[in-house]
């Protein structure tokens, strides 16, 4: 008899037709109901009395694990960089491991780390944003009755310039890149940003210092990241000792000159300390692409901020995302049902 499986994330047709040897597949939660439309107690139920249990988005709780568990359920996987949608108190007291895919979007956020330090050193989503507006450009015309002038500039370099509203910014080349967490994706962004020229410092409490020596970074304290570094970058994982660890401690030591970066969650920076950092000129700017409440009120005072650039959480969706998370659950499963040891468990205390 097959055994039975709920699938609500996407796993590759080659991986899922191997398991589809062994396991009934039921399809549930998102991957039936479509992103953002599935409450909890929809997924408790669509998944009850299945062996095995593969989530994506969805949430579940005590309550959830517990009865999922009572009904037969010995495999939970949650196709996640950081599974925190699920209760891992519940998880462990059943005696359950659980399945998660550590580094499937480390691409993905290194990528648009990146792409957010040049922005942000350059200046490029300000003066966007001012052209847009009608900052800075000239009477409408006929765009095509173009002057004969081969050097054509935005007119002198006076009060009324671009360049003087907005600045010219800095290049990244032989700056210094602070990483806070040196995980999958600390670790991405720090070979790209060593082939951009700059050096990076990296404080990971947890890892040898020979681990973040042997890609050419330097393994700091966290006094020397904050206090040398032109940029921080946060790649904290958030659990219960992350919650507001990145506060006014942090940015008292930090460069007024600097920057700041979070690609991680906002759960890891304390919202009020940071917000006052910014305002009074402790730190030089940030960019944000996580909120504290999502999608960002109206009224945050970070959307304001001429020396804040927020993006609305993009930084971990691409197309090739959810590729990557299911090959790495597909082969958490296989592992399952060949009775082999799984490469991706969660310390769940």
């Amino acid at each position: 008899m097959k055994k039975k499986m709920a699938l609500c994330t996407p796993i590759p047709e080659a991986k899922l037709e191997k398991i589809k040897e062994v396991c009934d597949i039921t399809v549930c939660g998102e991957l039936k109901h479509g992103k953002g439309n599935v409450t909890e107690e929809m997924t408790r139920e669509e998944c009850m009395g299945n062996e095995l249990v593969v989530l994506g988005d969805e949430y579940a709780g005590a309550d959830t694990i517990k009865a999922w568990a009572d009904a037969g359920m010995k495999f939970l996987g949650v196709a996640k960089g950081t599974p925190a949608t699920v209760d891992y108190k519940a998880i462990a007291d059943a005696g359950l491991d659980l399945s998660y895919t550590p580094g499937r979007n480390r691409v993905a956020v290194a990528e648009y780390t990146i792409g957010l330090m040049i922005a942000l050193s350059r200046n490029i989503a300000l003066s966007y944003e001012g052209l847009r507006k009608g900052e800075h450009t000239s009477e409408a015309c006929d765009i095509y009755d173009v002057p004969d002038v081969k050097n054509v500039t935005f007119g002198p370099l006076d009060e009324k310039h671009p360049f003087m509203d907005y600045g010219i910014g800095f290049e990244l080349y032989g700056k210094k890149l602070g990483l806070l967490g040196y995980g999958a994706i600390g670790r991405e962004v720090a070979v790209r940003a060593k082939a951009f020229g700059m050096e990076v410092l990296a404080y990971d409490a947890f890892l040898p210092a020979e681990r973040i020596e042997a890609d050419g970074c330097k393994a700091a304290t966290l006094e020397e990241t904050l206090s040398q570094s032109d940029i921080v970058s946060v790649h904290l994982p958030v659990v219960p000792d992350t919650k507001n660890i990145v506060n006014k401690d942090y940015f008292k030591q930090m460069k007024k000159s600097a920057y700041l970066i979070n690609t991680a969650r906002a759960w890891v920076i304390d919202q009020k300390d940071f917000v006052e950092a910014l305002q009074s000129g402790e730190i030089a700017g940030a960019a944000i692409d996580v909120f504290w409440k999502e999608p960002v009120p109206a009224n945050h005072p970070l959307l304001k901020m001429r020396n804040v650039l927020c993006t609305p959480h993009m930084a971990g969706l691409t197309t090739d995302v959810d590729g990557w998370s299911g090959s790495m659950m597909g082969d958490e499963v296989l592992a399952y049902l060949n009775g082999e040891p799984r490469k991706f468990l969660w310390k769940l205390r």
